[in-house]
């Protein structure tokens, strides 16, 4: 059985990684090439760096800001925003990009999609799908033209996989930044819709709706983008906690097993005996 995935998602506006609270606010968190290099210690899975001001600002991707976090990403790197033509994508996998997203050409560009993954093969594409509830139902978010569309996510995911997408990628707008947890109704819905490894974000706040997404759904990948800034150890306590269920990817000897955690999953401090102990043992630093 093909293990679970836990992804990173870096989105990036104006160069600079920011939180994102309903797709449209936005609080400045840091460089990209420091939040890829603590990913990387931290042992995630994959790290997908979202552009969200080329395609608005009609730019091309940023390849050398690609090829610097490339030089220092030893997990795959998916890369999007910005990409309009063949040539983008031959550069930003020259750059080092494992593979690349498309968000608005899934809407405006479709023959785009179907083209790259002729060329590129369709693991290389990974088709973005913003997500709203609205209606009663689930719509198709246009994050350009602020509205949502008379599509449905899983007819649209159904459809990109038709044409080429080799991997979705969902985001819940309701859900983004709100750290209430994924919404796993939009989640099951569209991954009854495909046979491609589904991705989804949005909501994470604590470990435990990591472990929701695995219980509950037939999700491949669960990513999170504010969560992994905020939350010391957060990756290795995720993965932790879900591995004792679930088949996760778990490089590290950390397991937690004798840390308490409080109900945001932080660890908290052990007794001062406990410290006092520690205090001459010698830790070699774990490579992960």
């Amino acid at each position: 059985m093909l293990k679970k995935r836990i992804v990173a998602i870096l989105v990036v506006k104006d160069d600079i990684v920011v939180q994102s609270i309903g797709f449209w606010r936005y609080l400045p968190l840091g460089r990209p090439e420091i939040a890829v290099e603590f990913l990387n210690q931290w042992g995630i899975d994959e790290i997908i760096l979202l552009d969200i001001t080329a395609t608005r600002n009609g730019r091309d991707p940023n390849f050398a800001m690609v090829r610097s976090l490339a030089q220092q990403c030893r997990v795959p790197l998916t890369v999007g925003g910005g990409i309009t033509n063949l040539n983008h994508i031959y550069e930003l996998m020259h750059c080092g990009a494992d593979k690349v997203t498309f968000n608005q050409a899934t809407l405006h560009r479709p023959d785009l999609l179907t083209e790259a993954a002729r060329v590129f093969g369709d693991q290389c594409i990974v088709a973005s799908i913003d997500a709203q509830y609205i209606s009663g139902g689930y719509r198709v978010y246009d994050y350009l033209m602020g509205k949502t569309l008379e599509l449905s996510p899983s007819d649209h995911a159904t459809h990109l996989q038709s044409i080429g997408a080799g991997e979705i990628l969902l985001n819940s707008v309701d859900r983004d930044g709100m750290k209430s947890g994924f919404d796993l109704d939009l989640i099951n819905q569209t991954a009854y819709a495909v046979t491609v490894p589904l991705i989804v974000c949005g909501g994470a706040g604590v470990p435990a709706h990591f472990l929701d997404v695995l219980e509950k759904t037939s999700a491949s990948a669960i990513a999170a983008a504010n969560f992994f800034h905020f939350f010391e150890h957060s990756v290795t306590i995720t993965k932790a906690l879900t591995q004792q269920h679930h088949a996760i990817r778990h490089e590290t000897h950390a397991l937690y097993q004798s840390n308490d955690l409080d109900a945001m999953g932080r660890l908290l401090k052990k007794p001062d005996t406990t410290l006092e102990a520690l205090l001459y043992l010698k830790i070699e630093k774990e490579v992960i």
